[in-house]
């Protein structure tokens, strides 16, 4: 089976489809048509100028090239990470990054190793789309749950206060705020692993069905995916946030201040 390949009449007609929402949002007054144009531009340049540079490193195939192309993608989901938590990322740059490099590179090594175990273990194939499908899913749960702890520490510092007076540690002091972060990242993948198959079917299932490949196949590859996006989820939610500890208190286990982004004025 192949899959059918989308003419350009109908590629461009697909455009179309963005007139009845931008024509919604103009009538609520929402102020958004600029920011969605820009952003589906932008994500049609990029898409294609990706496109185009898979295929080169498909026909490749190196490993140097794939090793360098998912460290590149490492660092870009780590500035927007920080960028959208509302962090300094001059401040929290490397915690961030180790604690991302860990939750993707562990799932994806045993993926490879183990589980898919392509020849070559680098075949750009595999290691390029499950380290961008793994990333891309840390970098979303690491957004929600930096932003939460950080957040709900600043705004209740007080409770904080009267954690480390009664005698905890920086680590027993936070961990409520930690804790309760990571719960609230993770109820949306929890909530969509309970409803896939019935309530929808996941991108990677359906782009695999749509080319050519066998639904149980696609089955497998999906249930493979969404257990590796959960594991790698946590792992760098929890590294994230405990290395960044040392980085984010002082001496005296006070959160500086200096870690939040500046807002801009205006």
């Amino acid at each position: 089976m192949e899959a059918l390949d989308i003419p350009l009449t109908g590629f461009a007609l697909l455009y179309l489809l963005l007139l009845l929402p931008l024509y919604l949002l103009r009538r609520l007054k929402l102020g958004l048509g600029r920011e969605v144009l820009i952003s589906v531009v932008r994500m049609s340049v990029q898409l294609f100028l990706v496109g185009i540079y898979l295929k080169y490193l498909f026909a490749v195939n190196s490993l140097l090239l794939n090793v360098l192309w998912i460290m590149v993608i490492m660092v870009v989901a780590n500035l927007n990470i920080l960028k959208k938590a509302g962090l300094a990322v001059t401040k929290l740059f490397w915690p961030s990054l180790a604690g991302v490099a860990c939750g993707t590179l562990v799932v994806l090594g045993i993926f490879l190793l183990l589980v898919v175990r392509p020849t070559p273990l680098y075949d750009a194939r595999y290691m390029i789309p499950l380290a961008g499908m793994l990333l891309g899913n840390c970098m979303n749960g690491n957004i929600l749950s930096l932003e939460r702890f950080y957040s709900g520490l600043r705004k209740d510092e007080s409770t904080f206060l009267t954690y480390l007076l009664m005698g905890a540690t920086l680590k027993e002091a936070v961990h409520p705020f930690m804790r309760e972060a990571i719960r609230s990242s993770l109820a949306p993948t929890i909530a969509s692993m309970m409803t896939i198959g019935i309530v929808s079917l996941p991108g990677m299932m359906t782009g695999q069905i749509l080319g050519g490949s066998f639904p149980l196949v696609a089955i497998k590859y999906q249930i493979m995916i969404m257990i590796g996006i959960f594991s790698s989820l946590v792992i760098s939610m929890v590294a994230s946030l405990y290395l960044s500890l040392p980085f984010a208190f002082d001496s005296m286990l006070m959160l500086k201040d200096e870690i939040f982004a500046a807002k801009k004025k205006g």
